[in-house]
This record gives C-alpha cells, structure tokens and sequence, in this order.
C-alpha cells in the first residue's frame, strides 16, 4: 500500500529483527567485532542494552557472520529450571532427548567433540539472559563451558540482555561463572546524528536512496525515541502511515508528532523524551 507511494520495496521499520537492516553506528559495530572476536577466541561473551536497542538483532547477525563456522543453539526463553535449561540447549541443537541431566550434559560433550573434529565450534546463545533464575542455571552454563580440548573450549556462550543481567551474573552467577567471561558489552542509545543516519540506512536498505524525514521530523523521533532503536522504529513506521494518509512525499516534524499522538492514545501513556 504505502511502499509504492514512497518508492520502497520492503518495510523499512520492521518489527522483526532482520540482521540485513542491522544499522552499523559506532557502539553496535563495536558491540559486534567483539561478539566476532569472543567467538574466534572460544571465550564466553554477555551483550547487554534496554529494550530495544538492537541486542537481537546483533545476535542474529553473529549467528549469520558465523554460520559457515559455527553451530549455533538459540535459547528465548531461560527461565527455566537448571536441568530443564540443559534440556533445552540439548534440544536447540537437534540432539535426541535425554531423560537424565547426566545423559544430557554426555550428549552434549559427544557432540562438541565431534563437532570440533570437523573444524565446527558450536555456541549457546542466550537471549533474555535477566531472566536466567539462578545459581543453579549459571552452574550448568559454567560446566559447558568447561569442556575443552587441548587449548580450546568445545562450547562458546554468548548471553544477552537487559542491563540488569551484569549484576545478576555477579550476583547469581557468583566469581566462578564471572572470571569466564572474556567479552562484555553495553549498548546505549543513539544520538541525534546517528538517528538521522539510522533512518536514511533502514530505507535505502529498503530501496529508497532519497531522503524522506526533514531534518526537523529526524529531532522528533530522537526527543520522542530517546534514541532506542525499537522506538524509533515503531514512530517512523507510524509517521509512514499517517504521510501516507496525507498524501505526503516528505515527513515532517508534525507528521511524526501526530503519529506519536496517535500512538500514545492506543498505549495510554506517552513514550518517554530525550
């Protein structure tokens, strides 16, 4: 509907977390040559930011950057139980279930064994990792990442979440678990220059070269996004709407504004401001 009014070919402020719209701004270039760094050394890496900061959508470009070299075994939901954690890793990488935690972790050490014979390094990525429970999950983590062979670890981790999951870690993961990790990083929120760029990368991606926000609607959505990816995107893709309600080519600062109205008004609060 509105993409041939704008000239686009995709939607270029997607709810899902596509690694090709992966905007490249200082922190989250950063954030993902270490993610590559932690991976090519085998030492455990934690990625931390708000809601919406990109955290997944980093995730999912590690696992693309790295799939000709990696196996890679995602984990959504963790706040599970110890043993039905190790469960759940066991089944994300396609193992055959186990009934015993003892079968499980052997299932698990036989597969990276053989992966490693065949050049492949397989990860546990961790998302939502605030929610991991407790010592008793942090425990199991810590002993996969025991297993080694020679000078090399036969299982990498990554963890990623909410900033909260820094002190869970010291907290619940305690020195043991915290000594392992090799690589940490923090993503924070754009500044008024990379959201301009932010929104110029999403729609050229999309197919569209010439600009579409003026320079007063790119303020607008960093005062009323506060520079969180996921907020800027839920904003533009609002004002796309209501531009093309109005029989709009260009967006301007009161289009977003009204897209923020309107937004407000169906989730009954206002977004924050930066």
């Amino acid at each position: 509907m509105y993409l041939e009014h704008y000239g686009l070919r995709a939607k270029p402020f997607s709810k899902s977390p596509d690694p090709a719209f992966l905007f490249p701004s200082r922190q989250h270039a950063e954030a993902l040559a270490r993610l590559c760094h932690a991976l090519e050394e085998r030492e455990p890496a934690v990625l931390t930011g708000e809601v919406g900061a990109g955290k997944t959508t980093l995730s999912r470009a590690l696992v693309d950057e790295f799939a000709d070299r990696c196996r890679f075994a995602l984990v959504v939901n963790p706040a599970l139980p110890a043993a039905q954690l190790l469960a759940a890793i066991s089944d994300a990488f396609g193992l055959p279930r186990q009934k015993r935690k003892g079968d499980v972790y052997a299932a698990l050490a036989e597969f990276a064994a053989a992966l490693d014979a065949q050049d492949q390094f397989p990860v546990v990525v961790v998302d939502e990792a605030q929610l991991l429970p407790g010592r008793g999950a942090y425990d199991e983590l810590r002993l996969l990442t025991n297993l080694t062979a020679d000078d090399r670890s036969l299982i990498g981790l990554v963890l990623v979440g909410q900033p909260e999951l820094r002190d869970r870690i010291r907290s619940k993961g305690g020195e043991a678990f915290s000594q392992r990790i090799g690589v940490a990083y923090h993503l924070g929120a754009l500044d008024l220059a990379e959201v301009g760029s932010y929104l110029s990368h999403r729609l050229q991606v999309a197919g569209r070269q010439e600009p579409l926000f003026s320079e007063d609607a790119v303020a607008e959505l960093h005062a009323r996004s506060g520079g969180v990816p996921r907020r800027i995107n839920q904003l533009a893709a609002s004002a796309l709407l209501e531009g093309f309600a109005r029989d709009l080519r260009r967006l301007d600062a009161a289009v977003v504004a009204a897209a923020a109205a309107d937004l407000e008004a169906y989730m009954g609060g206002r977004p924050a401001r930066g």
